[in-house]
């Protein structure tokens, strides 16, 4: 082949992908040609590795070539940091190649294992709950290729719909879960005492409206109740529950209790350091 054809210009690029696309002759020679087709072999060779990631399989073809089209591709190195907690909800990560693992800290402060992640979607990390700061991140265990796109185009491409109303529905679908367990797997490591905290925080917001006292907590709350939720029994509750009032942390009003939140997460903070504090919820988001 003359040296001539070897060199390709930006120009000869462009003109020689639309020769291949439309199946035209190329004026600029075979080798234009074969550049075209690779970058088409490419991308189908993208399309059909979505295919193969076992939580998206579902989508059809033309949604597949929709995401392949609208995701940036990056590489982590082993041991990068991937996403965490600073990088904005509002984008959907997939896992293309490689592994990855999920951590947090625990109440001591020691980061551990919590998922191991295989190509796919990476999980969004749960919403924050008062009292409690687990600052998960994704993070690579081998080399790792990463295809970001924005949430609300991912939604829109594979479900149809407004990312704002996906959330909605997820949130209404199955509720509060996410808060069981997060509360389950950190009582391990409390005492009783930051455990009726942890709760009193978790109802307060659930149940709360703001007043002067503080927020007051909606629903009835019994004894019986907390110590279900806390796992202890009653009169260890009901104990803990006058030593809060003698301390300003709550205020009793008849059968409902008003929480002092700041003083509460402050009590959190003081026995556990590395907690941070959490900004009381608007009572417009609890009513």
């Amino acid at each position: 082949m003359a040296e001539e054809n070897t060199r390709l210009s930006p120009r000869s690029v462009t003109l020689s992908t639309k020769h291949a696309e439309a199946n035209l002759p190329d004026p600029y020679g075979s080798v234009r040609v074969c550049y075209g087709y690779t970058m088409t072999n490419e991308r189908s060779a993208g399309i059909r590795r979505l295919r193969g990631l076992k939580n998206i399989s579902w989508l059809s073809a033309r949604q597949l070539n929709r995401l392949a089209a609208a995701l940036t591709v990056t590489t982590a190195d082993k041991r990068e940091i991937i996403i965490d907690e600073k990088h904005s909800p509002e984008s959907a990560y997939v896992l293309l190649t490689g592994v990855a693992r999920i951590t947090c800290r625990n109440r001591k402060g020691d980061r551990i294992l919590v998922i191991v992640v295989a190509p796919g979607m990476i999980p969004g990390f749960p919403p924050p709950v008062p009292g409690i700061s687990y600052n998960f991140r994704c993070e690579a265990v081998t080399e790792c290729q990463i295809g970001t796109i924005e949430l609300k185009a991912f939604v829109e491409i594979s479900l149809g719909i407004a990312s704002d109303d996906f959330k909605r529905m997820a949130l209404s679908y199955l509720g509060r879960w996410d808060l069981v367990q997060l509360r389950c797997a950190n009582f391990m490591s409390c005492t009783l005492e930051e455990r009726i905290a942890l709760i009193l925080l978790e109802l307060s917001e659930n149940f709360g409206i703001k007043e002067k006292r503080g927020t007051r907590i909606t629903i009835t709350t019994r004894h019986k109740d907390l110590s279900d939720l806390v796992s202890a029994s009653r009169p260890r509750v009901t104990e803990f529950l006058i030593q809060f009032e003698h301390e300003g942390m709550i205020v009793r009003d008849q059968r409902h209790l008003i929480v002092r939140r700041e003083r509460l997460e402050a009590f959190l903070a003081e026995k556990h350091p590395g907690i941070s504090r959490t900004p009381s919820t608007p009572a417009s988001a609890l009513a």
